[in-house]
This record gives C-alpha cells, sequence and structure tokens, in this order.
C-alpha cells in the first residue's frame, strides 16, 4: 500500500453519536497511510466508545479533557493544534457543528479546532431530519464559508431507525478526503478525462474478443488527480474495481463505446489520460446466436477499430494529451513512433512481459517521454505512486 501520509499528522476528533463505532476504522485506515493519529474525544463520545480502543489503534494517549493536570500539563490541547497537519471531526453531530460555526471552545475537541491553523474536515452523522433542519444547514454553509471541508454523509437506514441522509462518510472515504486535504491542488480547476480497463468485442452472445487489462493503472491515475483538486471523469471498460472516491464513471464495453463516451466529455476537458487498452480489432459479424462447435477450425474475420487517440491528436487545441504504451518489445522506440504519430505531449511506456509491470498487478515501472524527447524513468513501484509520478510531469511540463 501507498503511505500518502507518511509524516502527517491527523488530529481525529469524535462527538457523540453511534457512528462513533466507525472511528475505529479510520484511525486503523490512516495509520495504515503512514499517519501519526492523535485522537481527542468529547464526553458525550466516551459514551460510545472507549478511549482505550482509539489508543490501542492510534499508538498514541487519547485527549479526553481540556483541565486534566496530567493532559494539560503542557498545555495538550495547544500541542494538538499545533502537531497537526489536517483535524477530521467524525462524526460530527448537530451540537457540534453549531458550537464550531459558533466560535464556541468548551471543551478538548472545540478549543483545538478554535486553535489550529490547519485543515480542517468536519464529516457530519446524524438523524436525517437533524441534518435537514435550516438551522444544521445554514451551521454547514458557515463552516464552508470558512473553508472548512464539509464531507456529505451518505443516505440509508439509519441506526435511528429512519432512512434518509445522514450516515457518516465510510472510513475509507474519509480517508480519501484527508489524503487530498494533504495534496498539493496543483490541477484545481482541470478537467480531467482518464480512459481506463480493457474492451470487449462480442464474437456471439457468449464469446468476445479482450485483452489482459484490469484498467488498475488507468484508475490510480484517475484517483490521484482527484487528489490534486481536478474534476475527473472516468471512462471504464469492464472491470470490477470500485470507483475512485470524488469521480465521475462511465462504464463502456466496446472501442466504439469508448470513442463515443470520449467524443462526449472531449470538449470540455483540458487534460487527457488515454490509459485504456483500446481493442484494435473486432469482429466483422457478430452473430445473434451462440456459434456451435464444428469439426476442424474456425475462421474468424476481424477489422480494424477506430483509432480513438489518433482522431483527437488533430482536434487537441489547447488540451494536453497523454498517452499510454504497454509493449513487449522495442519499448522506447514504439513509445517515441506513438508519441509523434499521435500529436501527444507525453507518452508513458512499459514493458508488459517484465516481471511486476504488466496487467492484473500492483506495481509498475514506465519510462515517461515527452515531445522534446527528455526521459523521466520510473522505477518500479505502486502504481498509485507511479499515477502521481505522470501528474508531477505534467503539472511541470505545463507550469499548471
Amino acid at each position: 500500500m501507498t503511505l500518502r501520509l507518511e509524516g502527517k499528522t491527523v488530529v481525529v476528533g469524535l462527538s457523540g453519536g453511534i457512528a462513533c463505532y466507525k472511528a475505529a476504522e479510520l484511525v486503523r485506515l490512516l495509520v495504515r497511510a503512514g499517519a501519526s493519529v492523535r485522537v481527542m474525544m468529547t464526553a458525550a463520545a466516551r459514551e460510545f466508545i472507549t478511549p482505550l480502543t482509539l489508543q490501542t489503534l492510534s499508538g498514541h494517549a487519547v485527549a479526553t479533557h481540556t483541565f486534566d493536570l496530567t493532559q494539560e500539563s503542557q498545555i495538550g490541547h495547544i500541542q494538538l493544534a499545533d502537531r497537526a497537519d489536517a483535524v477530521i471531526v467524525a462524526p460530527a453531530t448537530a451540537n457540534v457543528i453549531g458550537k464550531i460555526a459558533a466560535g464556541i471552545g468548551d471543551d478538548v475537541l472545540t478549543t483545538v479546532l478554535l486553535a489550529t491553523r490547519a485543515p480542517i474536515l468536519v464529516a457530519p452523522s446524524m438523524n436525517v431530519n437533524m441534518y435537514e433542519n435550516p438551522v444544521v444547514q445554514e451551521n454547514l454553509q458557515r463552516l464552508r464559508a470558512r473553508n472548512i471541508r464539509v464531507i456529505e454523509p451518505g443516505e440509508g437506514f439509519l441506526a435511528c431507525g429512519w432512512e434518509g441522509k445522514g450516515r457518516l462518510a465510510e472510513p475509507d472515504v474519509l480517508v480519501a478526503e484527508v489524503e487530498r486535504a494533504l495534496s498539493p491542488q496543483d490541477l484545481r480547476g482541470e478537467r480531467v478525462v482518464v480512459t481506463a480497463g480493457p474492451n470487449r468485442e462480442p464474437i456471439d452472445p457468449v464469446r468476445f474478443i479482450s485483452n489482459r487489462s484490469t484498467g488498475k493503472m488507468g484508475f490510480a491515475v484517475a484517483a490521484a488527480a482527484w487528489r490534486r483538486g481536478a474534476d475527473v471523469a472516468l471512462i471504464a471498460g469492464p472491470t470490477s474495481l470500485p470507483t475512485p472516491h470524488g469521480v465521475r464513471r462511465h462504464d463502456v464495453t466496446t472501442a466504439e463505446e469508448m470513442r463515443q463516451a470520449v467524443d462526449a466529455e472531449f470538449e470540455a476537458c483540458t487534460l487527457l489520460f488515454m490509459a485504456a487498452a483500446v481493442a484494435d480489432y473486432r469482429p466483422s459479424h457478430v452473430t445473434p446466436q451462440k456459434l456451435k462447435k464444428q469439426p476442424g477450425p474456425l475462421q474468424l474475420e476481424l477489422t480494424r477499430t477506430v483509432d480513438i487517440l489518433g482522431t483527437l491528436g488533430p482536434r487537441k487545441g489547447s488540451r494536453f494529451i497523454v498517452g499510454f504504451a504497454a509493449e513487449t518489445d522495442d519499448v522506447l522506440a514504439n513509445a517515441q513512433r506513438k508519441l509523434a504519430e499521435k500529436h501527444l505531449d507525453l507518452i508513458v511506456a512499459n514493458d508488459v512481459a517484465a516481471a511486476g509491470t504488466g496487467f492484473a498487478v500492483d506495481t509498475n515501472a514506465v519510462t515517461i517521454i515527452d515531445r522534446s524527447g527528455a526521459h523521466d524513468t520510473v522505477p518500479l513501484m505502486s502504481k498509485d505512486a507511479v499515477a502521481e509520478r505522470i501528474i508531477d510531469r505534467v503539472v511541470a511540463l505545463t507550469s499548471r
């Protein structure tokens, strides 16, 4: 797993709601992502989960009292505020949201929030009628006006028996929001389109032609672009990968469907990453019934599909286009040829026959080549880390 929060201190604040049980998983995931996690709890939060649980998961003592002689011997709440790289309140009840909006500091959690200069994230969790109450919505607007990030709650069955909006966002979503808060926002204002995964070209209702792509590299690029502030549309071929948080996803199957989806997004986009393994050929004829097994060989006639990337280069205008070249031989030469022929700004080349760099693995090693011929060799690392290196190169070339 990529330690995107390594070296960062994240302070997690709990206020009193049943969703406190999710905070245990949030703390665990933050630690797993490399963060040093410090927890603070209101008195009401301690009615739902014990400080010992969170201390065990975080590896640090939990702050519970503003006036505790031991905890405050060195003005602990100010130390927490100063040490934090980010503070997330999860769950945030209607009560604590009102206190934050009003600038009240009457416990360790609200006092730290007043004292910190770190980014603050608030994840509401409450009964649907409380959440929809105009006073609560007004308070949330006041938080947003102060650049406090409000993480929208989910919808569904609530612990109180009601159904609707008010569920605390899932822990992996909360972690993603923290990662975005601590990432450079050098793609803010950009409209990014990413293609990912394979295509399936039907032979009959049962069989199809496809390739080994799983979409992992493209999905990693989409997630990284969102973390760095972009509005991201992901056009995905058939894959079981979950949609990265914050990303709009369009599912397609064939190369023609992918072409149509890219065309629909192309006019509004500013950055295009063509990471999909687009099918080069499709069967010339698709039979309406399953082909029956017959004696002797089966001859299948194939027709070239539309070269999506080839059609976009002449239309690029001010857009920045990144291509991907998955090769098995003459990797750099083939990639440089594709870079020139498709009128690309950047190409990412990798040898899919090498260990750990092909399809269906979580790692990759690539060479990033720009139009001047400059090479940036990225050694074997996680695809998440490779995605960040690719975006670093795009930002450097475009001064975004």
